[in-house]
């Protein structure tokens, strides 16, 4: 089962003091770029939360945080008085005035440094329990937001997949008649040219050139690549990588057909896989 690498999850846990969201995003990315925004005093358990999503998300630009909001009246940042009207003195002394207002050097002060000091909250263990189990929801929730992107590409996977092997049938089917056209072409310059030439020569010269314009095998790889390329798709780990190994397998052989095909009528048919093929390639880039 493919899983796209973009997704969203989130999850809210609501304590007596404080409500907290929990908010992952990802986008697609060659390998797990992981960016971790978590409030101060959970950071020691940051290494933890890091391992998780690696674990579990495996791949893509991923974006991890915690918001916390105080629902409490109590907050744990507080006024720092001394230093405030600290503040206040060195403003006076600076407008020596006896109009100073004091409400508007309490204003300028209290957005001085170290005016406000916020007391380092301790974790509780109980609490973090609770926050890893929100976690653990808002992973499962973006996991299956990736399952439910990827079944959309994994269905035009399939339709893509049959438009090749549809082109790939005419071009089958263009086969033979192609090699009597360029027997016609070819024995057509001859006589052009008016002059002898050795009919055995020329049927082996003939039996040489079309060596050369042979697409048995590019026929067989690509039929077994298509298959593949379905199989993958049918097993349970999503392997985008994989995936993308076998398109670009699938193109080789697609171009060398397309080179060889030296007809027209082949030559359309070999540009409709190429597109579908293009199609695909774009897609893949977003599998995990």
């Amino acid at each position: 089962m493919i899983q796209s690498m973009t997704g969203y999850g989130k999850s809210v846990l609501q304590l007596p003091t404080k409500k907290i969201t929990i908010e992952i995003k990802s986008l697609n990315s060659k390998s797990l770029d992981l960016n971790v925004r978590i409030p101060s005093y959970y950071k020691e358990k940051e290494l933890d939360v890091r391992k998780k999503l690696a674990n579990e998300l495996i791949r893509g630009k991923v974006d991890f945080s915690i918001f916390v909001e105080m629902t409490a009246d109590e907050t744990s940042t507080i006024v720092n008085p001394g230093v405030v009207k600290n503040y206040i003195q060195q403003l006076k002394n600076i407008v020596e005035t006896a109009s100073n207002n004091e409400l508007e050097l309490l204003k300028m002060a209290i957005q001085m440094p170290d005016a406000l000091k916020t007391e380092r909250e301790e974790l509780d263990e109980n609490e973090w329990n609770l926050i890893n189990q929100t976690v653990d929801e808002a992973v499962k929730e973006i996991i299956q937001y990736r399952i439910d992107e990827a079944a959309a590409l994994e269905d035009d996977f399939r339709t893509r997949i049959a438009n090749i092997r549809s082109y790939f049938d005419e071009v089958k089917a263009l086969d033979n008649q192609r090699i009597e056209f360029v027997k016609e072409r070819l024995k057509k310059a001859i006589d052009d040219l008016k002059v002898s030439v050795d009919e055995n020569r020329f049927e082996q010269e003939l039996i040489y050139y079309l060596e050369k314009l042979d697409i048995n095998e590019e026929k067989v790889r690509l039929e077994n690549h298509l298959n593949y390329f379905l199989q993958t798709l049918e097993t349970e780990d999503s392997n985008g990588r994989k995936l993308g190994f076998i398109v670009q397998e699938m193109g080789r052989e697609i171009n060398t057909t397309g080179s060889k095909a030296n007809f027209a009528p082949m030559q359309k048919a070999v540009i409709q896989m190429k597109n579908e093929l293009e199609q695909i390639k774009e897609q893949i880039l977003n599998i995990l």
